[in-house]
C-alpha cells in the first residue's frame, strides 16, 4: 500500500452565525478554500487538474440548502476545476470533513488515487428552515417549520426519548456521569480563548487561513479578549435552569466557515509540487449511546492509535474539537493525558464550530503544531452527534 500524506491545509476565519460570513453562500466558501489550495500547489491548475486529482471529497452536515446536496462537486466546478474530476459530499455531522480526510487517505493507501482534495463547509447562518410534506392534499392542521442549523428535527417517534434529548441536555447528562464541575468547564473555556488569541498574535494561523473576499474578517469572530473563568461563571445556564452547568460560554458557538486540505501519496506530492507536512498514520471510528456522543472520541482515538501502531505515551499534540467544555474534559480525563498538549492554539469554544468544516480545521492545525514544535506524533479527534467519534493520527515527517 502507498503511504498517505497531508501536504497543505487552509481554512477561512470562522464567522459567528448571523455575523461576518452570513452573507456568503456555503458553496462560495467551499470554492474559496479549494481555489486557495490550488494556488498553493505549484504543480497544477484547477482546469488542468484532471490528470492529477483523483477525487474531491467534502464534508457537510447540512445539504438541504445552497449546498445543493453535493457541495463538493458544486464548489470544485465553481473553482473552475476540470469537469473530469469526480467529487462527493459526505455527512457524518460534526465529523464530516475528518471523515472526508479518512476516505481520501484510504483512496491513497489503496492506490485508487494519487491526490485527493478533502475538506468541509458549513453555513449555519444560511441553513434553511424546512417544512415537512403532508401525507394527504389540503391538510387542515397547521404545519411547523424546522430549523436545520443544528440538532434533531422531524424525529421518528420510534426513537427512544433518551436518545433524542438536545445536545446541551446530553452534555449535562455526560458531565453528571463523569463528575465534571461547572468551575472546570469555565476554566477550560477561558483557556480556549486565551490560547487562541495568543496563537493568532503569534502568527500561527496566518498560513492556515485565507480571508473571504467582500468581508473584513481577519480572524475568528467568536474570539473574546476579555474572557476569564470569573466572567464565564456569571453566565446563566441554557439547557437546565435548575442545577445546570452548560452555558453559551462553555460550549462551542454556531458558526460559518470552510476548510480544505491536499492529501496524496509520495508521487502525488510530486504532481502537486509540494513536500509533505505529515503522514496519516492511522484512523478510527467508534460509536456509543446517542446521548453520550461527547465521550465517543475516547474509543475512536484508542482505535486510531492502535491502527498507527503507537500508544498515548508517544503523543505530544492533540486537537480535540471542543463541542462542549464538559465533554472535552471527560475525554481528557479518560485518556489520562497532560491537558497542556490539548488544543495548545485554542479550540472550538473560542474559534468556533461550523459543523462540516471542523474536521479538516483540526487536522491542518495539528500538522502545523507538529511542524512548529518538532514533535513527532499527534491526534485529531471529534465527537459527533447521535453517539459517534472519529480520530486520525499524524506523524510529523520532518521530526
Amino acid at each position: 500500500m502507498n503511504e498517505a500524506y497531508l501536504y497543505e491545509g487552509v481554512r477561512t476565519p470562522f464567522g459567528k452565525a448571523g455575523g461576518a460570513l452570513a452573507g456568503v453562500r456555503p458553496d462560495d466558501l467551499a470554492e474559496l478554500v479549494i481555489s486557495a489550495l490550488v494556488d498553493r500547489a505549484p504543480g497544477i491548475t484547477a482546469e488542468g487538474a484532471g490528470d492529477a486529482v483523483g477525487e474531491v471529497i467534502f464534508g457537510n452536515a447540512n445539504g438541504a440548502g445552497e449546498e445543493n446536496r453535493n457541495v463538493g462537486r458544486m464548489a470544485w466546478l465553481l473553482a473552475g476545476g476540470a469537469t473530469t474530476v469526480p467529487a462527493s459530499t459526505v455527512n457524518r455531522l460534526c465529523g464530516s470533513s475528518l471523515d472526508a480526510a479518512i476516505q481520501g487517505a484510504r483512496q491513497i493507501r489503496l492506490q485508487e488515487s494519487e491526490v485527493v482534495l478533502v475538506g468541509g463547509v458549513e453555513s449555519m447562518s444560511r441553513a434553511p428552515w424546512v417544512l415537512p410534506k403532508t401525507e394527504r392534499p389540503y391538510p387542515m392542521q397547521n404545519l411547523e417549520l424546522a430549523n436545520t442549523a443544528l440538532g434533531w428535527r422531524l424525529i421518528n417517534e420510534r426513537m427512544p426519548e433518551e436518545w433524542t434529548v438536545s445536545l446541551g441536555e446530553a452534555t449535562e447528562q455526560l458531565r453528571e456521569k463523569y463528575g465534571i464541575t461547572r468551575e472546570r468547564q469555565d476554566e477550560f473555556a477561558a483557556r480556549s480563548h486565551q490560547l487562541a488569541l495568543a496563537a493568532w498574535e503569534a502568527g500561527h494561523y496566518e498560513e492556515l487561513t485565507v480571508m473571504v473576499p467582500g468581508t473584513d474578517l481577519r480572524r475568528d469572530q467568536t474570539l473574546r479578549e476579555t474572557v476569564t473563568a470569573e466572567s464565564l461563571a456569571g453566565l446563566g445556564t441554557v439547557f437546565r435552569k435548575e442545577g445546570g452547568t452548560v452555558t453559551a460560554g462553555n460550549a462551542s458557538p454556531m458558526n460559518d466557515g470552510a476548510s480544505a486540505a491536499w492529501i496524496g501519496s509520495a508521487a502525488g506530492g510530486e504532481k502537486l509540487g509540494l513536500s509533505p507536512k505529515a503522514r496519516i498514520a492511522g484512523w478510527g471510528a467508534a460509536a456509543n449511546e446517542p446521548q453520550f456522543f461527547g465521550y465517543a472520541p475516547v474509543e475512536a482515538t484508542s482505535r486510531a492509535l492502535s491502527h498507527a501502531g503507537i500508544s498515548w505515551n508517544h503523543v505530544d499534540a492533540v486537537e480535540l474539537n471542543e463541542a462542549f467544555a464538559a465533554q472535552s474534559l471527560a475525554c481528557i480525563d479518560a485518556w489520562g493525558i497532560d491537558p497542556e498538549i490539548v488544543n495548545a492554539w485554542g479550540g472550538a469554544v473560542a474559534i468556533g464550530h461550523p459543523l462540516g468544516a471542523s474536521g479538516t480545521r483540526c487536522l491542518s492545525t495539528l500538522a502545523a503544531r507538529l511542524e512548529s514544535t518538532g514533535a513527532r506524533w499527534g491526534v485529531a479527534t471529534l465527537c459527533i452527534g447521535v453517539g459517534q467519534g472519529l480520530a486520525v493520527v499524524l506523524e510529523n515527517t520532518n521530526s
